[in-house]
């Protein structure tokens, strides 16, 4: 297995079907595709490769600069988060009711805290179309505390294996403080959904992944016929039975927890055997495509969804939702081409 990091096989795909997901849920597929389990799937992903590139650092050099990595997350998220929240509030202003928007939530989400801010007040005020917003919000968080801790755990002297059961505990100890919330305080589906306290679980089991047994940095040897025929489908089968249990209290508890534990296995098949049929269309260069331009997809694809459905109220879910896909598609290419593409080079250099 390779040790580079500059191309990690399969992956680009499962940005691409975390984003479909969550496109053709806000189309108007929302009672047939799993829209929230997109985000899931972008939440564990985030996690496995940012801890995979810390700890590629850290065996390179023996260290991990902070400022380095707050530099290179800063120019990756920011500049086409903050490219598209301008745009939206500019047509909002442009376009809406005066007094649609709201000054505090604008700023709530500019500062990354709009997932708490929409737990307690709602989604009201914010540009139509940026509600997505709060999961970018957990990331964050995420980004601002993990570091330091994995730094912690290098200090400690802890084995890869136990690394990746302190960040198990974490884990079952998130699990636990959902179960309080639903069970015990009755806290509201949005408390759980949203806030960084409730689902950084879904990135920690990305992040366990990256430490130990990681499909990209550890030669480990695997059974290729057990994981074709055993653990693969029983994750598949796992991910199948926590769509199909419909329950607000189960969806809201262990569900995030099971698909933490499937996605584990899934994300170990897809890069190690992606050649097998039903990972490799994840390599096809539409889904690298998708994938390539997953993140300014993510960000845009609502507002031209709820765009599209006011110009066109007439048009059929089909029709609006090709059109819609085809815009973010070209605003989304306009914003790699423009804003993510210098970027990424001012962050190779910081790499190199």
């Amino acid at each position: 297995m390779s040790k580079s990091t500059r191309h990690i096989p399969s992956l680009d795909g499962l940005r691409a079907v975390s984003f479909l997901l969550v496109f053709a849920a806000h189309a108007g597929l929302e009672h047939y595709v799993p829209g929230g389990f997109g985000v899931t799937i972008f939440f564990f992903l985030s996690g496995f490769l940012i801890t995979t590139l810390l700890r590629a650092e850290f065996e390179k050099n023996g260290v991990i600069s902070i400022r380095h990595f707050w530099l290179r997350r800063t120019l990756r998220i920011l500049p086409p988060f903050y490219v598209v929240l301008l745009s939206a509030l500019l047509i909002g202003l442009a376009v809406d009711p005066p007094g649609t928007l709201s000054p505090p939530a604008v700023i709530a989400q500019a500062l990354q805290y709009t997932n708490y801010w929409i737990i307690r007040h709602g989604y009201e005020g914010q540009p139509s179309g940026t509600g997505v917003y709060w999961s970018l919000a957990v990331e964050e968080h995420f980004y601002i505390v993990f570091p330091w801790f994995y730094i912690a755990l290098q200090k400690a002297g802890l084995s890869a294996r136990n690394q990746a059961f302190v960040l198990w505990s974490i884990c079952i100890f998130v699990l636990a403080w959902r179960l309080m919330l639903v069970f015990h305080y009755h806290a509201p589906m949005v408390r759980t959904y949203l806030a960084s306290d409730t689902r950084v679980d879904s990135i920690l089991f990305g992040c366990a992944l990256a430490v130990w047994k990681n499909p990209v940095l550890d030669d480990v040897a695997l059974n290729e016929r057990r994981w074709k025929y055993a653990y693969v489908p029983l994750a598949a089968l796992l991910l199948v039975g926590c769509l199909v249990v419909r329950g607000d209290n189960f969806r809201e508890t262990a569900r995030y927890s099971l698909q933490g534990a499937a996605l584990t296995i899934v994300f170990i098949a897809a890069i190690r055997y992606h050649h097998w049929p039903i990972f490799a269309w994840l390599n096809s260069r539409v889904a690298v495509f998708i994938g390539l331009l997953s993140y300014s997809l993510y960000l845009l694809h609502l507002a031209v969804l709820l765009g599209i459905a006011r110009a066109l109220p007439n048009a059929g879910l089909p029709v609006q939702g090709a059109a819609s896909l085809a815009i973010s598609i070209a605003l989304a290419w306009a914003i790699y081409i423009t804003v993510e593409k210098p970027c990424a080079r001012l962050r190779r250099k910081l790499s190199d």
